[in-house]
């Protein structure tokens, strides 16, 4: 009896025990995803399915970079990851995810996952009329602004994740966020110096959502139709002059030579006239300088948020004086706007790059694309 007994409670005992979980290294890395033009981003894919992304650029300049794991929620149980190699590990497919930035929600309606977004702040400036449905519907939150997120709102929706957006380390409401355990990740698209890289952060989202292929898809179409527009703009027999800009107080601010906008103008087949100098952000110039340069430019985009003419002209009468201002050559992204005058540009343009050549090439070439309709850049009016 005392022997059956025995084995009753061993039976027990060896029933009960735990499963042993998989202890996951660095060491197991597969070979990369690819990623072709972003410079801010890697992603790694384990033996056990585990997805591991590299941030190295969350903001310019930075000296910090972000690890995180993104684990299939039915192997979480099952897994042990070394928590200190990581800065977050997430459970997926995430179900909640809160976003900070308006490039951000592209990406999301792209891979079809808008319903997965609960919160955002400063809901005025989303343009999408998707996602403004859903904000007008109270199913997207209004958290503040990103410069002082409201952690309160944030904690309280209790999202899977938050996708930050930051101008460098020190943000107090991402902190606070963590501290209640919820993961916070740093997206850096904007730090993207061309307009394929900037685009290519679909790539980023697509793991979220175990939506890879989907995302392979979606960019590979993005990068063939810029790649064609391209080839087509070389067909042009002109190269206009092109300025940009405008001033800002007794400033004028234009991209530098190396900037994603300069980019554009390049390969929209112009001649962007700041296009020698090495800035990968904007250049701060006197309008004496800008005038000497670019007095005679065929065209001028982007002339701030100016909507009108008359808006130029009563803001500066100096700008009269440019041939493009006089010969109505003025182009700007101002007047494509949201229902609530969010500017479609600042959201969808970096993640729809060739819609903006496309623009561009249809105003410095009409003839090349005479049937076509911008998306972003219209005459001033």
């Amino acid at each position: 009896m005392n022997k059956a007994l025995l084995y009753l409670l061993l039976l027990c005992i060896c029933s009960c025990k735990q499963p042993k979980k998989e202890n996951i290294s660095s060491a197991v890395l597969s070979q990369p995803i690819t990623i072709d033009y972003a410079q801010g981003f890697t992603i790694e894919r384990t033996t056990s399915d585990i997805t591991i992304i590299k941030v190295s650029s969350p903001w310019p300049e930075s000296e910090d970079s972000f690890t995180y794991a993104l684990v299939p929620k039915e192997k979480l149980a099952s897994i042990t990851l070394d928590k200190d190699a990581y800065n977050a590990i997430i459970g997926v497919p995430v179900e909640k995810m809160v976003v900070t930035s308006t490039t951000h929600i592209p990406a999301l309606e792209a891979l079809g996952e808008a319903d997965k977004l609960i919160g955002f702040p400063d809901t005025e400036y989303v343009s999408s009329p998707m996602t403004r449905k859903r904000i007008n519907e109270g199913l997207v939150q209004e958290l503040g602004n990103n410069e002082s997120l409201n952690s309160e709102m944030v904690i309280a929706l209790n999202p899977e994740v938050v996708v930050g957006f930051s101008i460098n380390h020190e943000n107090k409401a991402y902190e606070t966020i963590q501290r209640s355990n919820i993961p916070v990740v740093y997206n850096g698209d904007w730090t993207e110096e061309t307009p394929l890289g900037k685009a290519e952060w679909i790539k980023f989202f697509a793991p979220f959502f175990q939506k890879e292929k989907e995302a392979d898809s979606i960019f590979k179409s993005i990068e063939d139709n810029y790649n064609n527009a391209k080839a087509l703009a070389k067909k042009a027999n002109n190269r206009p002059k092109v300025l940009s800009g405008a001033l800002y107080k007794d400033i004028w601010y234009l991209p530098g030579g190396k900037s994603w906008a300069s980019k554009f103008i390049e390969d929209a087949n112009a001649e962007y006239l700041w296009n020698s100098t090495s800035s990968t952000g904007s250049l701060s110039l006197s309008l004496e300088s800008v005038i000497e340069r670019a007095y005679d430019a065929d065209f001028w985009i982007s002339p701030s948020q100016f909507g009108s003419y008359l808006e130029l002209k009563e803001a500066n009468q100096h700008y009269a004086q440019f041939s493009a201002f006089s010969n109505k050559k003025v182009y700007t992204y101002a007047n494509s706007t949201g229902e609530t005058g969010g500017l479609l540009y600042f959201e969808l343009a970096p993640n729809r790059p060739d819609l903006v050549l496309k623009d561009l090439i249809q105003i410095f070439h009409p003839e090349l694309l005479p049937n076509y309709t911008p998306t972003f850049f219209k005459p001033l009016d």
